[in-house]
């Protein structure tokens, strides 16, 4: 799922739990850290604490700025989906301890011998309206998703669940508390997918009320009907929003907080100002300027997540329409080894993240009962790049044509000029790590411009492949490596690199990634399929077209009379079991 956090605090998997004011130290090789555990690490108890307000039945909360979407079938992003969970609820959810429970479903599915039938007996639940909601919510919900006319960049997330003889997803209400699911082949996830936003059920009615051409017209205002635990009572656009208790949420009785109200803005200062004046709980960052101020506050809490910022190439750019795919990809080499990844890190994160050497972050299982992920499955030698990568850089982008003039030790000029635009979201730690960058690349007389847009414009500029070179960054929403490289066919609407998706003749040939990705969804001795991942893992990394940076880890700060708030390492926030004394 993109990565909206706006600084650069962020590394590789675990929830947050937001009790005790403690200190744990973390080494910055803890690459074998555990997804099972549940961990918190913060920074030591200085007995320092800021305002806090005085409104028991109200949580004051920043995620970010303006949603695009409030729509669970169109959402892409983290903060989306944070606001999703706490305003609808599917068959599953995550507790506290990041295990996956029943929510509307009654136990976990019976499954099949054979792994390709699933069947869930649901709860009687209501929408937020009163009206129940049955199983065959589920099948339409599931089924406007992939529908093209939805236009869902999830719709491949379906992609496991076998179709009937009509092009509809064979999803079946057996009665009104009964549903039954077939698969196209076993799938050693698939109980996560039903926890995931994608998944949630939506009200038939609502959406077609509101009909016309825009599929998320529905959900644009407040007031729709939803079935979580809030419903949206007011929006302020691009400055609040108002979520009161929903009633007839199942678990209502267990819901303390009265209202969510959201200060929507990406402004990390004015967040920060608004949280130490009292007037928010729960920011969900930090400007990068006062990290050393706070770190040491028993406020201020750093989780793992299982997730990779990293910086994309549009294979399909202006920039190498004059090269061949194999001169394209050493000109996207060079300028990966150029990037000092650890200096973003020390001077920019400074909270620990781990530099990465390859797209699917450590943390991570095979789903063959396995982490997918070890020292072995490097591709970069990170001893080797910033400063000590220039001369195997060089080397590269000499092979493509250039020519280089020395200015002094280790800086050149080149010929012909080199000049690129990196295009980033606004907020200061996207455009600091930008500017790292532009210092790295300096070195061999390269230009890099960058460019700030607002975040919806952002999202779909790189969707639409407007841009040459961007920041990205993805955050697993399941626990196994197919999530990460599913991203990247030619059909997914969140293939930002424009890979398989373009004619230019600079592009690689994206055929056999595709094959492979659908051999691993169809494979079913999990052993074959994760080499089968890894095969494709190292196909996106030979393009260059994807550089890995860093894995994210997550910081919050959160006063110290609220607490029950809990995460997941997919990044999504959870508020309906909140307290503040």
């Amino acid at each position: 799922m993109k990565k909206r956090i706006v600084s650069l605090l962020l590394v590789a998997a675990m929830a947050f739990s937001l009790c005790g004011c403690g200190s744990r130290a973390r080494s910055k090789s803890g690459s074998d850290s555990s997804t099972s555990s549940n961990s918190n690490v913060t920074g030591k108890d200085t007995g320092k604490t800021t305002k806090t307000n005085k409104e028991k039945d109200t949580l004051f909360v920043n995620l970010a700025s303006e949603p695009a979407h409030l729509d669970p079938a169109l959402n892409s992003t983290v903060d989306g989906a944070c606001l999703a969970v706490n305003s609808f609820v599917g068959l599953y959810t995550y507790d506290k301890n990041q295990k996956l429970v029943p929510a509307i479903a009654k136990g976990m599915p019976e499954v099949s011998k054979d792994g390709l039938t699933y069947k869930v007996k649901l709860n009687k639940t209501k929408w937020s309206n009163g009206e129940d909601l049955t199983a065959n919510d589920f099948v339409y919900s599931w089924n406007r998703v992939v529908n093209k006319d939805t236009a869902a960049d999830y719709a491949y997330l379906f992609d496991v669940v076998a179709k009937k003889d009509d092009g509809t997803l064979d999803v079946t209400a057996d009665n009104d508390y009964e549903l039954t699911i077939k698969l196209v082949n076993p799938c050693p996830y698939f109980n996560d997918l039903l926890a995931f936003p994608t998944f949630l059920p939506v009200y038939q009615k609502g959406v077609e009320a509101a009909g016309g051409t825009e599929p998320g017209k529905w959900a644009q205002e407040p007031g729709f009907v939803s079935n979580g635990a809030y419903t949206l009572k007011e929006w302020k656009h691009n400055e609040s929003m108002e979520y009161v208790k929903n009633p007839n949420y199942y678990d209502a009785k267990n819901v303390k907080i009265k209202k969510l109200s959201f200060m929507l803005s990406a402004d990390t200062t004015a967040t920060y100002t608004a949280y130490n004046s009292g007037n928010v709980d729960f920011i969900d960052d930090v400007p990068t300027a006062e990290i050393k101020t706070v770190k040491d506050s028993c406020e201020f809490h750093v989780a793992d997540q299982l997730g990779t910022y990293y910086a994309c190439f549009n294979v399909g750019a202006d920039l190498f329409k004059d090269m061949s795919p194999e001169k394209a990809a050493k000109f996207r080499k060079a300028i990966s080894l150029l990037i000092d990844r650890q200096y973003i890190v020390d001077s920019v994160g400074q909270t620990g993240q781990k530099e990465a050497d390859s797209f699917v972050p450590y943390g991570m299982t095979d789903g063959n009962g396995k982490k997918f992920k070890t020292s072995k499955d490097s591709f970069y030698d990170l001893d080797k790049t910033g400063q000590y990568g220039v001369k195997e850089a060089k080397k590269l982008l000499e092979q493509c044509g250039y020519k280089f003039k020395k200015q002094g030790e280790d800086k050149y000029s080149v010929t012909p000029a080199i000049s690129l635009q990196y295009l980033v979201n606004e907020g200061g730690g996207h455009k600091q790590i930008a500017e790292c960058m532009q210092q790295d690349l300096a070195r061999l007389g390269i230009e890099l411009n960058i460019k700030s847009e607002d975040w919806n414009v952002f999202v779909q500029d790189r969707k639409d492949g407007k841009f040459t070179f961007a920041r990205e960054g993805w955050v697993a929403d399941y626990n196994d490596p197919i999530n990460m490289l599913e991203i990247f066919t030619s059909k997914s609407g969140n293939n930002d690199a424009q890979l398989g998706k373009t004619d230019s003749k600079a592009a690689p040939d994206w055929k056999e990634y595709d094959e492979l990705i659908d051999k691993a969804h169809n494979e079913k001795d999990f052993g074959k399929r994760a080499k089968l991942l890894h095969k494709a893992e190292k196909m996106l990394m030979d393009t260059n077209a994807v550089i890995p940076i860093y894995y994210y880890n997550d910081i919050y700060m959160q006063k110290t009379n609220v607490s029950g708030v809990y995460s997941t390492v997919f990044g999504m926030k959870y508020f309906m079991y909140a307290t503040k004394k």
